[in-house]
This record gives structure tokens, sequence and C-alpha cells, in this order.
């Protein structure tokens, strides 16, 4: 039953349905519907509830892994019977089981698999099982991009489903996939301005802390330190959001020192901005920041390790940094880095970058390994580790 808006104009009372409604403010009250769904699809993700997402003659219920246990993978079978729902996996995930993948696979399950044999499917750096597996379909390999989205872990339990069960028909979210795939660009798009204050801080110099807010419900912040010249290129950090380095000063990461480095080096230079974004663990979030961890007490590199939970080495999108610099009107910016990717980033985003400022943290005992990861496999510039790493070749 449509459901009746009432209306006060100038003391007068129009009466619209919510079709109607939907239709005159799909971008401004209600959003648009694909967009709608995939916020829906995520918050459901994020609670451990089943998504029914579909393309073009193709329809899966799926369930995201992360949170798996007996009685949610009982339930979920019950769910889906007659059809036996599969393990859909990234193309890293599936390499790394030494799969020959070039796109997310789905792995049959058999009856005696329980949510520890297919969390170990997902997670474990060893696994003896090889089993046969065929390429997604594009509604599966959709569930896998919204559940990066929601920064679980990056596998699902999907099962075609020609048509849900009467009883979850008003229960499941429905999502489409081609809206999953806008959803990222859509969400940069959203970016808003939602606060902002001067904010004093401990070395004596005055911040102003500008907090945006996009549609996906993050939160990423500009400190704009001093008052940098805005007719010259700015001098600016984009840093990913490190918990335990910024906060607890971890010894496993340079994160900590770098951001302190960046604030000391604006000061010095009387302004700049430093961005700092919502990419835990380089866009895994703190959860699989923390699963990578493990796997690197056992052995594994920082990139090794993301890559065998099925991430890519680096998740970052700089999209949002660039939407950011262009709302503060900085486009000619001097980039505080040594990541290539950083550069490369922007500079496809349409932001000018006139130089490079290196920012050579100490390295330690703790952190010298996940340094060098990054100075030999991501090609970051730390010229005082490569020299070191030469002099003892």
């Amino acid at each position: 039953m449509a459901i009746t808006v009432f209306y006060d104009s100038c003391h007068g009372i129009e009466s619209i349905g919510m079709t109607e409604v939907q239709t005159r403010a799909s971008s401004a009250l209600f959003g648009g519907k694909g967009h709608t769904s995939v916020s829906r699809g995520l918050g459901e993700f994020q609670g451990g509830r089943p998504v029914l997402i579909s393309a073009t003659g193709q329809a899966v219920l799926a369930l995201p892994v992360e949170g798996l246990d007996a009685q949610r993978l009982a339930e979920f079978m019950t769910l889906c019977r007659p059809v036996v729902p599969r393990l859909v996996i990234t193309e890293r995930r599936a390499l790394a089981l030494g799969l020959d993948a070039s796109t997310p696979m789905a792995l049959p399950l058999s009856a005696a698999d329980d949510a520890n044999t297919i969390l170990s499917l997902v997670t474990d750096a060893t696994n003896d099982r090889a089993p046969a597996a065929k390429p997604a379909s594009w509604a599966a390999a959709a569930a896998i991009q919204l559940v990066k989205l929601s920064q679980g872990l990056p596998a699902v339990l999907a099962a075609d489903m020609s048509a849900l069960p009467a009883a979850c028909e008003e229960i499941i979210v429905r999502v489409e996939a081609d809206a999953v795939a806008r959803f990222a660009n859509d969400a940069i798009r959203s970016l808003m301005i939602a606060s902002e204050a001067s904010v004093p801080l401990s070395s004596g110099t005055t911040t102003r802390f500008v907090v945006f807010r996009d549609a996906m419900g993050g939160s990423p912040v500009a400190i704009i330190v001093g008052k940098p010249d805005l007719t010259d290129a700015v001098p600016v950090r984009l840093h990913s959001a490190c918990l335990t380095g910024d906060v607890f000063g971890s010894r496993r990461c340079d994160c900590g020192d770098q951001l302190r480095l960046a604030l000391a080096r604006l000061e010095k230079l009387g302004g700049g901005v430093i961005l700092y974004l919502a990419q835990e663990g380089r866009g895994l979030g703190l959860a699989n920041k923390m699963r990578t961890y493990q796997l690197q007490d056992d052995g594994l590199d920082t990139f090794d390790a993301n890559t065998t939970l099925g991430f890519d080495d680096d998740e970052r999108d700089y999209g949002v940094a660039a939407r950011m610099l262009r709302m503060l009107n900085c486009t000619r910016i001097a980039l505080l880095t040594n990541n290539p990717a950083k550069l490369a980033g922007l500079t496809k985003a349409g932001i000018e970058i006139v130089s490079r400022m290196p920012l050579e943290a100490p390295i330690n005992a703790d952190n010298h390994r996940y340094m060098t990861a990054k100075a030999a496999r991501s090609g970051h510039r730390l010229e005082h580790l490569t020299a070191s790493l030469a002099e003892q070749s």
C-alpha cells in the first residue's frame, strides 16, 4: 500500500504518494535507488546478515564469512535448500590456494565442511586442500566487492537462487550488482564538509580540523596546520589512519613517526594540510590488519599477508583525498611521502604535484622487515634504508 506524505506549503496541504516523492527527490532526500540498496546491503553484511544480489539472468543469496559459526551456517544452509552454497573467494585468495585464477572463484562445499573448515579456506596461510573451482558469476563477484566495502573478510557463501522463500521476501535486502560497482565513486561524489573548528596543539601550533562526511558514513579529516598559502603549492601529507601507530606508538610500523614528522615539517614550513584518511591497514580495516599481523608473526611479509587473506597488497584509493583537496581549493601541492603510489593516485585524480618531500622515519628492530618490504616490493623511496641494504649486500 502506498504511503501518503502531507506537505504544508504556505498553509496549504498537498498529498502525494511515496512513489512520487521518490521520483521528485531521488538525488536529494532518498538518493538513487541503486545507491540506497547498496547502503542497506552494507549494513546487512556488517550485521552478518544475507543479501540477495542480482544481475541480468543471475541472482545469488550471499552471506559474509566474517563471524561465521555453526548456528549461522546451519540456518543459511536451511534457507538456501535445495541449493548448496559455494564459497566465493577473491582472485588473490584463489592464487594463494594454488588455483589458476584471474577472477573471483567459486569453490564447492561438501557435507563435511563446517564453519571452521570454511574459515580455514579463507584465512590459513597453508592449506593442503585444493578444491575444484569455477569462475564466480558477476553477481557473486559483486558480493565480494560489497564485503570488501564493509571491511570484512573478502569471502562469502553464495547460493544461486531463482526465488526466495516466501517468509524471507520482505526481510532480505536486494542489491543490483552494477550498483555495487558504482558505489565507491558515488560515495566520493557525495563528500561534504560536516563541521570544522580551531584546535591548538601541544606544540603551540594552531590547527583547524575540517571534518568531512560521505554517504558510506566515513569521516575523513583535513588538518589545516598554520596558514598555508593557497596561491602557491601547498605542502600536503596524505596519512592513512593507524590506531596502533598513531595513538599507541606501535613499533611495528612507521606510521606514528611519519605523522609526527609531517606535523613538525608543516609547522616549520609555515603551514600545510594533513589529510587523515580512514584507510587503516592500507585499506583493509583494523580487524583485517590484526589478521595480517598474525600472518606476519608466522613468517609472511606485509604484502604476502594481505594477499594471503585475499586482498590486493594495497587496497587504498586516493579519489577521496583528491576530492577533499579540491574542496579545500588545494589543487597544486607539494606532497610529503615516500610512496610512489600516492603520487600516481593523486595525479590520476587531477591534482598537480609540483614536488615530493621525503619523510624518512627511524627504523627499529620491530619494523625493519616491514620497512624493507616496502622499499623492495613497493618501491617506497627510503634512501637511508636502501643505502644500508646495498652496503650489506
